[in-house]
């Protein structure tokens, strides 16, 4: 299993769920814990990045085989760019994104002077590298204690899923984390939120029926107390055109505020890959209501619009910060939650 920290000794099996104690507080700088690519991780072997590459290149088939037959052909002319466009416009990368890879694609092939497909296939990579690796930020934890981690979504994106995977990670490196169950509105999303604390072994906070900001406040309070590393608030999917409860979302931001003086540190938003250009739109309407600070997507395996990371990342140019994709899955698996790399991404989607 990849960890994106150290892991810890396993608690027996048959031992009761617990939080390991907490070592002395030390300088916030030197204590900053960093959930990283696997270049950088010494516990994320080699081969086992390598085996997660695997799955991402299976998952993003749909994607990426219509684009990558274009480039069977023995000529570079207005056909092949003509059948380019209409292969990323397939992939849900948008048209203003698939304009400005093809302005770039085009630039690099007079400046290589290029004439083979294959070699306009790889600069084709290399120009969806370039788009994509303002995306490629990693996710800190450490800067401050407790870290607020504010998770929203529409229904069915895989934002509880993503917070239990997380959540492992997290609890294998050491860190001590507390789950707050904000979506208090549907009992099957604190049950569920509840067997990914007991099996990741970490405490959780949860209140039936109660008020969802009152349950974060109580559990970033809670987190404050216990020496907790990281809080991580669960919160009830929302459908961005719903103002009523996109305003509850705004307010679990400012009571979190209330909590934690600068919380929450984070504020992730959790997209459905399948949901193509419809996920620019959420991702637009989230940010406008709750300053995003990074993305998860999830459920690239199988979609045939992966493209839509280009559109996001072209828009994100126009945003005053920017928005990283922390994470994108392929799968179920506790390993099919990576940390994003563009080039990794470039090279899975044309191979």
């Amino acid at each position: 299993m990849f960890s994106f920290f150290k892991k810890k000794s396993p608690a027996p099996a048959d031992a009761a769920p617990q939080v390991a104690p907490q070592p002395a507080p030390v300088d916030a700088a030197s204590a900053a814990a960093v959930v990283a690519p696997a270049a950088q991780v010494e516990t994320a072997p080699e081969a086992e990045r390598a085996s997660w590459f695997s799955r991402l290149r299976q998952g993003l088939r749909r994607t990426g085989s219509g684009i990558a037959q274009v480039f069977t052909g023995t000529q570079i002319d207005d056909a092949l760019y003509d059948e380019l466009e209409a292969a990323l416009l397939m992939a849900d990368t948008g048209v203003s994104a698939s304009a400005h890879l093809l302005s770039d694609l085009k630039r690099r092939v007079k400046d290589r002077k290029a004439t083979d497909p294959s070699a306009v296939k790889a600069l084709l990579a290399d120009a969806i590298t370039e788009l994509l690796e303002p995306l490629q930020r990693p996710l800190v934890i450490g800067e401050h204690r407790p870290t607020v981690i504010m998770v929203v979504g529409v229904n069915g994106a895989g934002k509880t899923t993503s917070i239990g995977k997380l959540t492992r990670h997290l609890a294998d490196g050491g860190q001590k984390v507390l789950l707050a169950a904000a979506d208090t509105f549907r009992a099957a999303a604190r049950e569920q939120l509840a067997v990914w604390a007991d099996r990741n072994r970490v405490e959780i906070v949860a209140q039936a029926g109660g008020d969802p900001a009152a349950v974060t406040f109580d559990a970033v309070v809670a987190g404050k107390s216990r020496g907790c590393d990281v809080v991580i608030a669960d919160t009830a999917g929302r459908l961005t055109t719903q103002a009523h409860l996109m305003d509850e979302l705004k307010k679990i931001r400012r009571v979190i505020g209330k909590a934690q003086e600068g919380a929450p540190h984070e504020v992730l938003l959790v997209v459905d890959g399948n949901t193509g250009q419809n996920a620019l739109a959420q991702v637009q309407a989230f940010d406008a209501a709750l300053q995003l600070t990074g993305l998860v997507i999830t459920k690239l395996d199988g979609t045939a619009k992966g493209g839509v990371l280009a559109a996001l990342a072209l828009w994100a140019r126009s945003r005053a910060a920017p928005l990283p994709v922390y994470f994108i899955g392929v799968g179920e698996k506790l390993e099919d939650l990576q940390t994003f790399d563009a080039r990794e991404f470039a090279r899975a989607l044309l191979d």
